[in-house]
């Protein structure tokens, strides 16, 4: 069965066009940070094989604010040319083929230092920054206090 078009994207990698997706809405232990963030990939066209990827982080939307990446298409196709070396053929019918990224490999796959964020009320904060890295914060007063 293949991949819901809706709220997946398209990447080529070395000429094959695949389609990868986060999963839309959290299962409880995800949204719980207990379990971490994945997503999926499979070829465009003539999809038979999954290619399930698992990240050292938290999904984005996680209840707990533990530390998340963004997924970009760098990280997705050094992902997918990992998982060829390793082995995976997406032409081939079978069973799932699943890729665990550990930690120090990130650099590796993204040309650089991951960039964590941290998930915090009204968006994303950069891991170690604060509130002032909000750009879209509003501060909240208490009722006793009148705004400046």
């Amino acid at each position: 069965m293949a991949m819901p078009k809706k709220g997946s994207r398209l990447i080529t990698v070395d000429g094959t066009t695949y389609r990868w997706r986060v999963g839309h809405k959290p299962t409880y232990r995800q949204g719980d940070s207990r379990v971490p963030l994945t997503f999926a990939v499979e070829r465009a066209e003539e999809p038979v094989s999954v290619l399930s990827v698992t990240l050292p982080c938290a999904r984005p939307d996680n209840w707990q604010g533990e530390r998340t990446i963004a997924i970009r298409p760098i990280l997705v196709s050094g992902c997918i040319r990992r998982a060829i070396e390793q082995g995976w053929d997406s032409r081939q019918a079978g069973p799932g083929f699943t890729l665990t990224v550990p930690e120090h490999d990130l650099p590796a796959l993204l040309g650089e230092s991951p960039q964590y964020l941290i998930p915090f009320l009204w968006g994303m904060i950069p891991e170690g920054g604060g509130i002032q890295d909000l750009p879209r914060a509003v501060q909240i007063w208490s009722r006793d206090q009148t705004a400046p």
